[in-house]
């Protein structure tokens, strides 16, 4: 079997030593060729995770059509804001019954589209598509520590395939039907990672991070069964899972970027630091965006755009969203009488 991996990164890096150890074929295409040669000739990632020695059964190219060939199955591995450019290349290469499945986790800024949806409108084909999420820091599974993760398709068999292929002794892969679910909750986790963050950078406790975290996961339930979504994915690896890992973890982009903000910092310096992509900054304006396209409150989000983008104090958000009228702690969940 050869699958391709479309995105060298860190995730990129990890998944392709993920499905390479298992002897799988796996061609990995990586937009700087630096990495490619990296790859190839010494078996490291000379940017990304550079301690992971890759598997000789990995072959990296700088073309996106070298590495789509032959493939049977196609993993995309890119940030967010680039699936829809990674899918447009692969488009007229790729055959259009080959199973594509989507690691990125976010909403598209101005369509509002979920990952899948975007792979939809430009490959077609929606039954092929599946998407994985978890509490899956690419730095935890390259190394072998036990994770675990969930695979959401519109076809139980392209979910299985899926399941298959990930599966090792120390991932474990579960499949769940409510891709929605499993979607939304990756893109808007990321949003209450970075508030949490915020909170760390300010220097609030465990009691304030608890309660973002809970409160958290009640907006983002919300969110998805407003449009879809069965809210028990929120209490699976997709939701509650994603969601403790991000807001807490040391390797947790969106946390790091909340609390270098809250200690002075900027979006684009975090990204020029780091040079990485922190999803939850794009998915602050894009969840927010589509809340708002379904009549809904997020009032989380809200704050975190707000600090991000508008100029709003970290202090004065957490005052905002703790002065907020009293209301039952299960409203919107669709779990108690809303009508009374």
């Amino acid at each position: 079997m050869r699958i391709a991996v479309i995105g060298a990164g860190s995730w990129g890096t990890a998944v392709s030593w993920l499905i390479g150890s298992k002897g799988i074929d796996v061609s990995l295409w990586a937009r700087e060729p630096e990495i490619a040669e990296g790859i190839n000739a010494d078996r490291h990632n000379p940017l990304y995770l550079p301690d992971v020695h890759v598997p000789v059964s990995v072959t990296a190219y700088p073309d996106i059509e070298e590495a789509l060939r032959g493939a049977e199955g196609v993993v995309i591995v890119t940030p967010s804001h680039g699936v829809r450019g990674t899918a447009e290349s692969m488009r007229g290469v790729l055959p259009g019954d080959t199973p594509v499945i989507n690691l990125a986790k976010g909403v598209e800024e101005g369509t509002h589209m979920r990952m899948t949806e975007v792979l939809e409108d430009v490959l077609g084909n929606r039954a092929r598509l599946a998407a994985l999420s978890g509490p899956n820091h690419a730095e935890e599974v390259s190394r072998g520590i036990p994770s675990a993760t969930v695979v959401a398709a519109h076809e139980e068999p392209v979910a299985k395939l899926w399941q298959d292929v990930f599966m090792r002794p120390a991932f474990r892969v579960y499949t769940n039907p409510d891709i929605v679910g499993v979607e939304l909750g990756g893109a808007s986790k990321n949003v209450i990672a970075v508030a949490a963050g915020m909170s760390d950078g300010v220097g609030y406790g465990d009691n304030t991070k608890a309660t973002l975290m809970t409160r958290g996961l009640a907006e983002m339930s919300r969110l998805g069964r407003a449009l879809g979504a069965n809210p028990l994915t929120y209490m699976g690896l997709a939701g509650m899972g994603d969601l403790i890992a991000t807001c807490t973890s040391q390797h947790s982009r969106n946390r790091a970027l909340g609390e270098w903000v809250a200690r002075g910092g900027t979006v684009e310096g975090y990204a020029e630091k780091t040079h990485m992509v922190a999803e939850g900054a794009r998915s602050a304006i894009s969840v927010h965006e589509l809340a708002q396209s379904v009549g809904m409150e997020l009032p989380i989000t809200h704050q975190v755009r707000a600090v991000l983008y508008e100029g709003a104090d970290v202090s004065s958000a957490g005052s905002l969203l703790m002065g907020r009228s009293a209301t039952d702690e299960l409203h919107g969940m669709g779990l108690v009488d809303e009508e009374a």
